[in-house]
């Protein structure tokens, strides 16, 4: 790769750069839309059902207090009524139903008595105000009497004081396991509610991201067209618009191909008729040669300006990476001039086009061919290396491709994959139109992946590409995983070619 494309990020910040956005991935957690608005939601619908049992318990609180305070003091009065104006005989049968048939029980209330007053407690308190209120100042209400717990309510009998003992569920608020139950109930519908909304709001977002992988990777304009005629007037509009998108992309690259097509051969015919006259009628051997060498210069120079403006083409595939590599490696090492140190696991796939990315590798090689000279010997080394990102699930995967020619200035680097830019200013001969590190990074991003040039740091000089794509399974495995998952997708299938 040499001196040719200059333009390079600077080894160390690259390093630093990648390495941070390293420990940024694992420090974020990355969700997606569909999950974060579910949790959301959720979030949403547990807050107000916590709110609204609370707010309902708080409601209910003295309605309850009133109508327990109300029955107590019936049950009280009744029982000193009956008490008061019944004789001996009456009394006992009278205690005996009220104990059998009402769950009370009266007994006398002695100096001696120890009891716990329920005024711990909000409830308590508003039920002892309401009784006192009713039946007297002097009106007790314990929620024990000589260790036998209960609803106590000592009340004035004649001159003397009376124990009436009630079952305590009466005054029970409302109880944890009805509340664990309306809880638990409300979280099935905050889940299942959620669940659907959110997978209403994710639907037309999730077609309109399937629309653009479809137009971005495959270049497929008629298959990429949203509906039109759902309900949502937003959506509605948003999908209108990203299909007139679509149409006036589509015509651009029609009308673009057909123009690149007349520039081509509009040029390379006149071109062909002045090599010919040159190889005719020019007598001077050095300057025919010179002659005919500008005129191929000329011819590169419009293949590299129809490459930098083809439009996207092919599709994405699970690709053998070795298996392109060594087929590159093979052509550029018919000039004999090269010592390429290949590492490139076998078992290895990515997810590209294999066209593209044999174009891609070729060119870097051919760089450094013509560039990428060993300082002080005659022939050039490339080190080709590919490893497995550890990233999450091991999902990228990183080919590096590395010469040990002269590194470049800092203020190039500047400048790197800008259209155009050629680093080396000493060279005489403009060789190229500076278009090739522009290709490479422009063909990089149509299959998904990151390109970046450095200088190498240790072990000498030279410039490192990087090649980030994102790892595939093998062939077989992937065009199974086609098969089963995305069968409206239309894909190209690829098989394996034999080296």
């Amino acid at each position: 790769m040499g001196r040719r494309e200059k333009h390079r990020y600077d080894m160390d910040d690259y390093d630093a750069h990648d390495a941070e956005s390293h420990r940024s991935r694992h420090r974020r957690i990355r969700v997606s839309l569909f999950w974060r608005t579910f949790i959301l939601l959720t979030l949403l619908l547990l807050l107000s059902s916590l709110v609204w049992l609370q707010s309902f318990r708080a409601l209910e609180f003295e309605p309850r207090t009133l109508y327990t305070a109300q029955q107590i003091a019936t049950m009280v009065n009744l029982s000193r009524a009956g008490l008061t104006h019944s004789d001996a005989i009456a009394r006992v049968s009278l205690l005996k139903t009220l104990s059998e048939q009402e769950g009370m029980r009266i007994q006398p209330h002695e100096p001696a008595d120890t009891y716990v007053l329920m005024t711990d407690t909000a409830l308590g308190n508003k039920l002892t105000e309401t009784l006192r209120s009713r039946l007297g100042t002097e009106t007790l209400v314990a929620k024990s009497v000589n260790g036998v717990p209960g609803l106590w309510v000592s009340f004035r009998l004649g001159d003397d004081y009376t124990w009436l003992l009630m079952d305590s569920s009466r005054m029970a608020p409302l109880g944890r396991r009805t509340m664990l139950l309306w809880l638990a109930m409300g979280v099935v519908i905050s889940l299942a509610g959620a669940a659907i909304i959110t997978r209403l709001l994710n639907k037309p977002i999730e077609a309109l991201r399937n629309a653009t992988y479809r137009l971005q990777y495959e270049g497929d304009f008629n298959n990429s067209q949203l509906n039109e005629e759902v309900a949502t007037s937003e959506i509605r509009q948003l999908n209108i618009g990203f299909n007139r998108m679509a149409e006036q992309l589509s015509k651009v690259e029609q009308d673009r191909a057909v123009m690149l097509a007349g520039i081509s051969h509009d040029l390379r015919t006149p071109l062909a008729r002045l090599r010919l006259e040159t190889e005719m009628s020019v007598a001077d051997e050095i300057a025919r040669e010179h002659m005919v060498a500008d005129i191929v210069q000329l011819d590169a120079i419009i293949d590299k300006f129809m490459d930098y403006a083809r439009p996207v083409s092919g599709v994405r595939s699970s690709v053998n990476l070795q298996a392109i590599v060594a087929n590159c490696v093979f052509s550029i090492l018919e000039f004999g001039e090269m010592e390429v140190q290949s590492q490139v696991p076998a078992d290895l796939y990515v997810y590209a086009d294999e066209i593209e990315l044999s174009r891609v590798i070729t060119n870097l090689l051919e760089n450094a061919r013509r560039y990428g000279k060993t300082p002080g010997e005659d022939f050039i080394r490339v080190e080709i290396t590919a490893t497995v990102l550890p990233e999450k699930d091991h999902k990228f995967v990183l080919l590096r491709i590395r010469d040990y020619g002269p590194g470049v200035s800092q203020t190039e680097l500047n400048n790197l994959l800008k259209p155009f830019f050629r680093g080396d200013s000493a060279r005489t001969s403009a060789a190229g139109a500076g278009l090739g590190l522009s290709i490479v990074d422009k063909t990089i991003q149509r299959m998904g992946g990151r390109f970046a040039i450095t200088n190498a740091t240790g072990g000498g000089t030279g410039l490192v590409a990087h090649i980030r794509l994102d790892r595939a399974p093998s062939n077989k495995q992937w065009q199974e995983e086609q098969r089963l998952q995305r069968p409206k997708v239309k894909r190209t299938s690829f098989t394996p070619t034999t080296y």
